[in-house]
C-alpha cells in the first residue's frame, strides 16, 4: 500500500494519541481541567479500597506511560493500549451516569484503533525490530 499521502493523518493521529494521554495522565495529579475522580463509578472505590484521588492517580500514571509509548515508536501496540483503555474508560462512565462522556471517549478509542490500522498499513510491526511485521 502506497502511505506516502497518508503520512499528515499518521502524523496528526499519532500526535493526538500520544500527547492527549500525557497530559490527560497528568492532570489526573493536578486536577486542574477537572476533578476526575467524579467520574468514577461508586463501586470502584469500594473493591479496590482505595480513595478515589489515590486510584486517579494510578490511572494517571496508566495513561501517561500509554501515550509515551504512543510517541515512542511503538505505535500499534501504544494505539492499541490506548484504544482498550478508552473502552474501558468509556464502561465506567456509563457506570456513573456519564452517558457523554461514555460516547465520546467510544469515539475516540475508535481513533485510536484506526490509528493502530493506519500504522499496520504502513507495515510497522507491534515492536520493531520483530520479525512479523505487517501482521494482525
Amino acid at each position: 500500500m502506497e502511505t506516502g499521502r497518508l503520512d499528515g493523518v499518521y502524523v496528526a493521529l499519532r500526535l493526538c494519541y500520544g500527547l492527549v494521554p500525557i497530559v490527560a495522565g497528568a492532570d489526573k495529579f493536578l486536577n486542574l481541567l477537572t476533578d476526575w475522580s467524579k467520574y468514577l463509578p461508586g463501586y470502584v472505590p469500594r473493591i479496590t479500597g482505595m480513595e478515589p484521588h489515590t486510584f486517579m492517580m494510578i490511572v494517571g500514571v496508566i495513561e501517561i506511560i500509554a501515550g509515551v509509548v504512543v510517541l515512542a515508536g511503538l505505535v500499534r501496540l501504544g494505539a492499541a493500549i490506548v484504544a482498550l483503555w478508552l473502552v474501558a474508560v468509556a464502561l465506567n462512565a456509563a457506570a456513573a451516569g456519564f452517558l457523554d462522556i461514555a460516547v465520546r471517549d467510544l469515539v475516540m478509542a475508535l481513533g485510536a484503533y484506526t490509528l493502530m490500522a493506519l500504522a499496520a498499513a504502513r507495515g510497522e510491526a507491534w515492536v520493531p525490530g520483530s520479525s512479523r511485521r505487517a501482521a494482525a
